[in-house]
């Protein structure tokens, strides 16, 4: 999504951003009815909307749509947010957002299957139908082979593809009001909502930092180099690469709530 990419008509690469001071005074004076707070708000966020659409990319919808219900959940987040609570505005609509597009996932799943697939599922069925009144029980995969003509294979992919497809967040059980899902089964901690919104998170606290104090961060921590190393690359005192260091992992920190 670099450089100029086009969102339902609107170019990324120009989208606004607002700093945390900026958001909370749009969002008072939003609250107390000012139109024109509100979609300077609105349009100041679309990043953020961005970001989170991301993820969702892959799924078999536009990113148009995607971006729209997006939308909807930043709108959303702006109405709900509650300014007495002490939370940045994009800790709390990264969820909200999310939330709207998983829901909108959910109730826009029905799986794509093509016609000769869904013909050939149809056709394993009735041969099943009839096997399983001749037998009084189900037939195996080589019955309905033999008895359809159709290769075993083919047979497997046919009925996979018209079954109900099952939410990763589907209880599988339940105790004392505890359930557990498909995902605490399966999931990869490194996959989870909250591990890559936590990656959004800091994304956006390292993005508000300056380009020198980025490049420190990037040379001691990504390419494991001392401060001394640091210092005289950079061309300042080592005193001064550790302070420009602590003052911005403390600015990470804050803005992610750590």
């Amino acid at each position: 999504m670099q450089g100029k990419v086009e969102i339902c008509g609107v170019n990324t690469s120009t989208l606004p951003v607002l700093k945390s001071a900026e958001t909370r005074a749009l969002l008072e004076r939003a609250r107390a009815g000012d139109r024109e707070a509100r979609e300077t708000l609105i349009s100041g966020n679309l990043r953020l909307v961005l970001s989170v659409v991301q993820r969702f990319a892959g799924r078999g919808e536009s990113m148009d749509d995607l971006f729209q219900v997006g939308c909807i959940g930043l709108i959303k987040a702006i109405d709900a947010f509650d300014l007495g609570q002490n939370v940045r505005f994009s800790t709390y609509g990264v969820p909200m957002i999310a939330g709207e597009l998983r829901r909108f996932l959910r109730d826009h799943s029905a799986l794509r299957v093509s016609r000769s697939m869904r013909d050939t599922a149809y056709k394993v069925l009735q041969a099943k139908e009839k096997l399983t009144a001749a037998t009084g029980r189900d037939p195996s995969v080589e019955e309905l082979a033999a008895a359809t003509g159709i290769a075993r294979r083919e047979i497997v992919f046919a009925m996979d593809a018209i079954c109900e497809p099952v939410s990763l967040y589907e209880p599988v059980y339940s105790d004392s009001g505890e359930s557990a899902c498909i995902m605490d089964q399966i999931g990869d901690p490194c996959s989870t909502d909250e591990h890559w919104l936590e990656q959004i998170a800091l994304s956006e606290a390292i993005s508000r930092l300056s380009a020198r104090e980025r490049r420190i961060l990037a040379l001691r921590f990504y390419d494991g180099r001392t401060q001394m190393e640091v210092a005289r690359e950079i061309g300042i005192s080592q005193a001064q690469v550790s302070r420009l260091e602590k003052g911005a992992i403390g600015r990470i920190k804050k803005d992610i709530g750590a």
